[in-house]
């Protein structure tokens, strides 16, 4: 039984709804699910669900809050390959306040539109940090561009969180290196960031900023646990064990096949508790 069931936090659980779906179903990611995962139907619209049949999914797995980001996830040649609404986000989670929260979406070229959009969605739609994913914009995590939304974030006190390492899509999978890390924690030392999807392949770079930088998390995202390199299982376990949280990027995991993996790893209950309940919680302010 995973310790914590019940209070799990999902740093990063994608819309559930059909809606949702139907975003995500109409990227370039449903091919990759096809053809990397086998999963042909992991977006299918058919699958998607309201708030309430959501929380009673999270109910039977022990869940008890998930954050959802507005996804803004840009095209090489310009547009978007995902464009998650931020109202989409916001009025699902006033359905359920206390369950799920929303993360508001980077979009470098946005400008200062953009800050002002992440800045409104934290002060009056409850939402608790940014999300950013580096690769279809072709700029690395470190790059001006990102400045001025680190910069708020950094203002309103919220985290941002952002893929690391490589990108599954036919994209530049060198921005997201997690080095890039470095500058981005000394620039910003008073900004919490999560890197997600552990940085593989590049997990021991992630593992050595996490240590050495007390404003930067490990995020134990999308990746099934079975499949965490053993640094990374290890560095959970030990040095690391404040400072790791965890996710599912649903639906490309599932929540009982990934807490069963998670209870083969041997974690001790305090140490699987860190990592499912309390770092989430301290770092979300949940």
């Amino acid at each position: 039984m995973v310790a914590g069931e019940g209070e799990i936090v999902d740093i990063w659980c994608n819309l559930f709804t059909r809606e949702g779906m139907e975003i995500y179903f109409d990227s370039e990611a449903q091919s990759v699910a096809a053809q990397i995962f086998g999963k042909a139907d992991m977006y299918e619209p058919a699958k998607g669900m309201d708030a309430d049949a959501f929380v009673e999914l999270m109910d039977a797995h022990g869940v008890g809050t998930v954050l959802i980001p507005a996804l803004k996830f840009g095209a090489l040649e310009g547009g978007m390959q995902i464009d998650v609404p931020h109202e989409l986000v916001a009025d699902v989670a006033s359905e359920h306040p206390d369950r799920i929260k929303g993360l508001a979406g980077i979009n470098p070229r946005e400008g200062m539109e953009g800050v002002a959009r992440l800045e409104e969605y934290v002060e009056d739609h409850g939402f608790v940090g940014a999300l950013l994913e580096p690769y279809g914009w072709d700029l690395p995590l470190n790059h001006r561009r990102y400045y001025p939304f680190y910069a708020k974030c950094a203002e309103l006190g919220v985290p941002v969180v952002m893929q690391v390492g490589h990108s599954a899509m036919k994209m530049p999978s060198k921005h997201g290196k997690p080095l890039l890390l470095d500058d981005v924690a000394m620039d910003f030392p008073g900004l919490d960031i999560v890197g997600g999807h552990t940085g593989w392949p590049w997990s021991s770079e992630l593992e050595a900023l996490v240590w050495k930088h007390s404003n930067l998390y490990l995020g134990a995202t999308a990746h099934a646990p079975k499949y965490w390199d053993e640094n990374i299982v290890q560095f959970i376990r030990t040095r690391g064990r404040d400072k790791a949280v965890f996710g599912t990027d649903y639906p490309v995991l599932e929540y009982e096949e990934t807490f069963d993996q998670i209870d083969e790893l041997g974690f001790s209950d305090e140490v699987e508790r860190k990592l499912l309940v309390e770092n989430a919680k301290a770092l979300f302010d949940l």
